[in-house]
């Protein structure tokens, strides 16, 4: 008798507090994950969509960096490396990407026999986004990276 009223009240007993306020914290936990993935996921989309003259921002990057690949000497793509050095690992390559597409632009619109050490300093300061312009102060100032006659080009 006394096996039945313990089987009974285990099988009507709801869940305990610990299973529920897991089950809640992993909830969020996903759904944060979800809208942080959906929000990358977004802007890499946006950059792909078309602009009106037919190209996207992607497309333009992969044209500057095809158009200016004769232009680049190895003293300019070691130079390049170390300004994205400060990147995080995951983002490197996307940001050398980027980098390298404003410097390319750069240089064909110059007429450029070669990319040259200020039109890499340019090109950074220009492709980096405004939001980071503290950091690429700091970073040119440690390596002793002379970017003045670039100065108007950052809003601190």
């Amino acid at each position: 008798m006394i096996f039945d009223s313990y089987a009974l009240t285990l099988v009507s007993s709801s869940p305990s507090n610990w299973f529920m306020n897991t089950m809640a914290f992993w909830t969020f936990v996903l759904l944060g994950s979800m809208c942080i993935g959906g929000f990358f996921m977004m802007r890499k989309f946006l950059k792909v969509l078309p602009k009106a003259d037919g190209k996207s921002k992607l497309d333009w990057q992969n044209h500057w960096v095809e158009t200016s690949r004769h232009l680049w000497t190895d003293e300019a793509k070691a130079f390049l490396d170390q300004l994205v050095e400060p990147v995080p690992g995951p983002f490197r390559d996307i940001a050398k990407h980027s980098i390298a597409a404003e410097i390319g632009r750069i240089a064909v619109e110059d007429q450029a026999t070669e990319v040259s050490r200020d039109h890499c300093i340019k090109g950074y300061i220009i492709a980096t986004p405004k939001r980071d312009n503290k950091f690429l102060v700091k970073f040119l100032e440690k390596n002793k990276i002379d970017y003045l006659p670039y100065k108007h080009l950052i809003n601190k």
